[in-house]
């Protein structure tokens, strides 16, 4: 369980220096999404898929452990 959360760590520290890598001011894209409050449905859609995949992976490692334990 131990190395697979230091992967996810280390995913998201990835994400986020690429994420703060980018110095532009915002787009049009941006600025619309902002205005009209979409960029939190857009947020809120990311952040449940991103829970959605790593719940899924910890009850796979539970899965697999609780396999190489039976045999």
């Amino acid at each position: 369980m131990k190395p697979l959360l230091n992967r996810i760590l280390l995913l998201h520290i990835f994400l986020l220096c690429a994420l703060f890598s980018f110095a532009q001011g915002p787009s049009a894209l941006e600025t619309t999404m902002r205005s009209s409050g979409r960029i939190y449905v857009v947020i809120a859609v990311i952040v449940t898929i991103f829970l959605g995949i790593i719940l899924y992976l910890i009850r796979l490692e539970r899965k697999i452990k609780k396999l190489e334990k039976g045999q």
